[in-house]
C-alpha cells in the first residue's frame, strides 16, 4: 500500500511551524514570569507552541493520509493586492490617520476578490471602517489620530 502524500498540507504545515518558532526563538529575549504573573514575552511563547505544534500535526498529517492535490493556479491579483493593503497601513496610518488608511486598505482587500463589485466593494469598506474605528479607537483606545497628523 502505497502511502498518499499532500505537498500543499505539507508546505502550509512547514510555513506555520517555522513562523511558530520565529515566535517562539523572538520570545526568548523577554522576560517570561510565571503562570499567575505573566511578563511580555509570556504570551508570544505560547502563541509560538502553538502555532508550532499546529504545524507540525498539518505536516503529519500530509505525509501520512494526505490526498493527492494538485497545485492550482496561484490567485496573483489577490496576493498582490493584499500584500500592497498590509503595507499600505502600516506605512501610511501615522500619516493619512486611521479612517482613510482603513478605508482604502478595506477597498484593496476587496478588490483582491474578482467577483466583487465595485459598489459592494465601498459598502463592505466603509463598514469595516466603521466597525475597526469603534473597535480600536474607541473602544480599546488606541491613540491613533482618525484624520491625518
Amino acid at each position: 500500500m502505497q502511502r498518499r502524500r499532500s505537498l500543499p498540507d505539507v508546505l502550509a504545515g512547514g510555513i506555520f511551524a517555522l513562523i511558530g518558532g520565529v515566535f517562539v526563538a523572538g520570545s526568548l529575549g523577554y522576560d517570561r514570569g510565571t503562570l499567575l504573573r505573566m511578563g511580555p514575552g509570556y504570551f508570544p511563547l505560547l502563541v509560538g507552541v502553538i502555532v508550532t505544534v499546529l504545524g507540525l500535526a498539518v505536516v503529519v498529517k500530509g505525509l501520512i493520509a494526505g490526498e493527492r492535490i494538485p497545485f492550482e493556479k496561484v490567485p496573483w491579483r489577490a496576493v498582490v493586492l493584499i500584500v500592497l493593503a498590509v503595507a499600505f497601513f502600516g506605512f501610511f496610518v501615522r500619516r493619512l490617520g486611521f479612517v482613510p488608511t482603513s478605508m482604502v486598505t478595506a477597498l484593496l482587500t476587496a478588490f483582491a476578490s474578482e467577483r466583487v463589485r465595485p459598489l459592494t466593494a465601498i459598502a463592505v469598506a466603509a463598514g469595516l471602517t466603521v466597525a475597526a474605528t469603534l473597535i480600536f479607537v474607541v473602544g480599546l483606545q488606541l491613540r491613533i489620530p482618525l484624520w491625518g497628523w
